[in-house]
């Protein structure tokens, strides 16, 4: 038996992937797999895709995908009979989520509350957990500000949610539209990509990275931090550390945020609050586009263009 799925077979454009056909998963000792229900589609996955991020070794063939949701439908030896026929998410790691069918350990594995859809629960929990420890590493604090840089994409809108429970928001993004939208979900300041006529933020939460990184640091407060939690644009130039020092005197603080470096127990806990709050009505699940598992090109076309509100969500059909 096989199932389909969509691996990288060229790295570059979105023409390079396809979907090719594997056989079933088997779990391992301490895994399941499931059935998938719906895939989330992130920025990582585009960065894997173009061949940005060879050093970690992949190869053609690999199969994209961070997170997905649906039912258990085999267990591994030493797992837990009670996962048996359970709704859940589940972090894929760098790939495998592009699938009819994924593997993971039964120690990431979340709940969903009933009234969670598998499509919300891959358009928050990821992001959600990236967006919740990024805010954490910069230390916010109630009452300050903050300014998220890329605020469109599924990271930047749950940082924009979160953040606003305990302060003020301002936003980048492309589009009075996208502008409007983002002060539903909680921003109380919205300009253009370059972030000008907002100085004075205690916090920048920097989803973009790339050559304009540098000129975000005069937009903070003194004692004022920027954390970069993801780098769809590439890494920032050489001259960010000069001009850190150039602002000496402002005791600026820069640092990179992964949620690699957060225990699996604390991921879990979050994703859970944050899935559990998406069934009470308290944050939105923001949905650019369901689309069926072999349209991901199309998917990984809408991301290059910069084209997705929110996250987009693949699902087997």
């Amino acid at each position: 038996m096989t199932v389909k799925a969509v691996a990288v077979q060229r790295f570059g454009d979105p023409g390079g992937l396809a979907v090719v056909d594997l056989p079933d998963p088997r779990p391992a000792a301490g895994e399941v797999v499931i059935t998938t229900e719906a895939i989330g589609v992130g920025g990582v996955d585009a960065l894997i895709r173009r061949g940005a991020l060879a050093a970690y070794g992949f190869e053609a063939g690999h199969v994209l995908g961070g997170e997905v949701a649906g039912v258990v439908t085999a267990l591994g030896t030493d797992v837990d009979e009670s996962w048996e026929g359970a709704r859940v998410w589940a972090p894929a790691g760098l790939g495998g989520g592009y699938a009819e069918q994924a593997v993971a350990p039964a120690t990431v594995l979340v709940r969903l509350p009933p009234d969670v859809s598998p499509v919300d629960a891959v358009t928050v929990a990821g992001s959600g957990v990236v967006a919740h420890f990024g805010l954490r590493h910069a230390r916010f604090a109630t009452g300050e500000s903050v300014l998220v840089r890329g605020a469109a994409g599924g990271i930047g809108v749950m940082a924009v949610q979160l953040a606003a429970r305990d302060g003020t928001v301002a936003v980048t993004t492309s589009s009075p539209g996208r502008g409007a939208r983002l002060r539903e979900l909680g921003a109380t300041e919205v300009l253009d990509r370059t972030g000008e006529g907002s100085p004075g933020h205690d916090v920048v939460i920097d989803v973009v990275a790339g050559e304009d990184l540098p000129s975000f640091l005069a937009k903070l407060n003194p004692n004022g931090r920027l954390v970069a939690v993801g780098a769809v644009a590439g890494p920032p130039p050489a001259r960010l550390a000069a001009e850190m020092f150039a602002a000496f005197r402002k005791s600026l603080s820069f640092a990179t945020f992964s949620a690699d470096t957060v225990s699996t127990e604390d991921r879990r806990t979050v994703a859970a609050e944050l899935l559990a709050a998406v069934g009470r009505g308290e944050l939105d699940a923001v949905v650019h586009e369901v689309l069926p598992l072999a349209h991901a090109t199309l998917a990984h076309r809408e991301l290059d263009a910069g084209a997705v509100f929110g996250r987009i969500a693949l699902v087997p059909v």
